[in-house]
This record gives C-alpha cells, structure tokens and sequence, in this order.
C-alpha cells in the first residue's frame, strides 16, 4: 500500500510547486512516486518542466507523471460499467451508450480521481502517491466520498427496508431478480459488498495517517493564512489527518497553527530545487492529532476542528448518531455502547478538541 499525500491552500500560495518538490525529494531518497496533476491546464507542465499526458510517464528514476484527462478517465469508467452489467443482467441495456459521447457533469473530476487514486495505490507499484488537486473544499468533498457515501448507502438502505414499499416488494425480489439477473439476488445483503470492500477501505485507509495525509501550505498573506486554516478544520470533518503546515516563500512561521509542525520554504531560484527541497519536512514521520477519540470510559466523544469556534459549529442527536456540522460540512459518528442512547449533556472547546459529554 502507498501512502496518498496532499496539500491544501488557498490558490497561488504555491501548492503545485510543493507538490513536485515533494515529488521530486521523495523519489530522491529511493521512494517510487507516482504524481498526479488534477489541473488539464498547460501551466502544470510548465511548472514541471516535462510534457505529462493522459498516461503514466517516468520522467526521473523513480518519479513518473500523469496528468489526468477526465473524459478518458470517464471513457474508461463507463466500460467498466458495461462489463459489469453484462456480468449481471441477462439483457444488458448500455450496450448503444458508448463512452466517447459522455460528457463531463459537475462533481465527476473529482469522483473520476478519487478512482484512479484507488487503482494505483492497490496496484502496489508505487510507495508515495502524490495528488496535485485543487486543494480546496472540493479536494475534502473527494477524499470524504468514502466516510459520506458510506453513510448515505447506510442510511437510506435502512430507509428503504423499513418503509411499507419495501416490506411489500421484499418477498418478490428473489423470483424477478432470478428471471432478469444472472445470479442470485438477496435484498438483506445489498451494499454490503461495496460497503465492506471499498467505502470501508477508503475510512481506514483516511484514518491512517500512513497511507493518506495532508500539509497545508500558505504564504505571509493574511487572506491565504485564514484559508488555511479554514481547511485545516474542515479537514477533520471528514477524519483526514493533517501533518503539517508549509510556509511557502517565507522568512517566517506565525503560531496560527500550533500545535502543527512548520516548515518554512525559501523562494526557489530559477530551476534549482535543491534549497526548496532541503526544506521541506519528512512526510514519513508525523504524528498529527486524531481527528476523532472516542473515550467511553469518560463518557465523551473529542472532535478535533481547529480553526473554528463554538459559534460555528452545530451539533445535533439523533438516535446513536451525532452530527457535527462545520466548514460547510457535517459528519455523522456512530455513538458506540456504552454511550448509545444517552443523551448529550453539554460540549465545549479545550485544546482545539469539540469535547461532547455525555
């Protein structure tokens, strides 16, 4: 398994400079790399230096590029489906769809990424995955995919099972999922495959900070020092652990983001990147603070949103579930036994930690 490294800040606090930087220390010291650039734009390969295309490239001994191309990745995808639908249907119905005409919808860049990602970190070819994304809420919406779609699959699952329709059409599944699909169909059991073996995987892999981390990168501007900070916190909504904070172009770090560890970057001089890579932290030994503890021996679930006040975080319960809503996100918690079922009797801020009592 790889370990998945992004970066967050806001735009032109020099990000996709980081990135190679990073790219290019960690292929130095004799980790495979594989960088991948969201941007379709020509500026990345500019910056790079190289031509990157739609496929793998090495560019350098244990460095290779790619810079993804949305509607191949969608082509690509879209076959797969079909694959599958034969696979399952006696009379597949996608066969007159063909990927070359798909067009691209909002929210698919990202999807279509988050994908890839997870096909090149379970082909075991790499030890570092780099990801040059947009760096922003969009970026936290992507890698949150896994933590919400698994609550939507879930939720709604559970909705469904529950509802008058459901009771009623439950005991005609079998007969009509036998006369149109090609294998046998159990209602009970729907999502928990995909559940199990891939939103599962992409929680635990979101966990470690092993096998994803984050860095935040800023500059001495006030307006990208806020940002940072805002992702920083939103960051934690979706259980994302975040390593460090980069100051990029700067002679100095402010305390805005203690208790993380800083590095401060030199400007870089023309094409030399050795004093930039000098500089940078080793992205293999960090021990940021958990996004999440659950401490049920003391009655209290610890949510860590830095960067927010109490004033702009919601929390609600429902049933064995707490909802934390903030940087215009909300993360569901499962309540585990003992605390299931006891109401919520206060919350406070200690340390950058939401402390919910129970």
């Amino acid at each position: 398994m790889s370990l998945i490294l992004t970066f967050l800040g806001k735009g032109g606090s020099g990000r996709s400079t980081i990135a190679i930087a990073s790219a290019k220390k960690m292929a130095g010291l004799g980790s495979k790399v594989l960088l991948i650039g969201q941007d379709s734009g020509p500026a990345w390969g500019l910056l790079l230096k190289a031509s990157p295309s739609s496929s793998i490239t090495e560019i350098a001994p244990n460095l290779s590029v790619i810079q993804l191309s949305s509607t191949q990745l969608l082509e690509k995808s879209w076959e797969e489906v079909k694959e599958l639908e034969k696979q399952y249907l006696r009379s597949p119905t996608l066969k007159n769809v063909y990927g070359q005409e798909l067009g691209i919808l909002p929210g698919m860049d990202q999807a279509l990424a988050l994908k890839f990602l997870r096909e090149q970190d379970k082909s075991g070819n790499y030890d570092v995955i780099i990801y040059d994304g947009s760096g922003d809420i969009n970026s936290l919406r992507m890698l949150g995919i896994p933590e919400v779609g698994g609550w939507y699959l879930r939720r709604f699952l559970q909705v469904f099972s529950d509802s008058e329709i459901g009771r009623t059409l439950s005991p005609f599944f079998q007969p009509i999922a036998a006369a149109v699909l090609n294998f046998s169909f159990n209602p009970d059991g729907l999502g928990k495959k995909a559940d199990n073996n891939i939103l599962d995987e992409g929680r635990s892999a979101l966990a470690d900070p092993r096998r994803v981390l984050a860095y935040l990168v800023t500059n001495d501007d006030p307006i990208a020092i806020a940002d940072a900070k805002y992702l920083w916190g939103a960051a934690q909504q979706i259980g994302l652990n975040v390593g460090g904070v980069i100051f990029n172009r700067c002679q100095s770090a402010t305390e805005d983001f203690a208790p993380l560890p800083a590095a401060i970057l030199p400007y870089r001089q023309g094409e030399d990147w050795q004093e930039l890579i000098a500089e940078l932290p080793n992205f293999l030994t960090v021990q940021p603070p958990k996004p999440l503890i659950i401490d049920t021996a003391a009655g209290q679930v610890k949510v860590y949103l830095p960067g927010f006040e109490k004033k702009q975080v919601k929390l609600t319960q429902s049933g064995p579930e707490l909802t934390i809503e903030a940087g215009d996100q909300r993360r569901n918690i499962d309540v585990p036994p003992p605390l299931t079922g006891r109401a919520v009797k206060g919350a406070k801020f200690q340390d950058g930690y939401l402390i919910i009592s129970f």
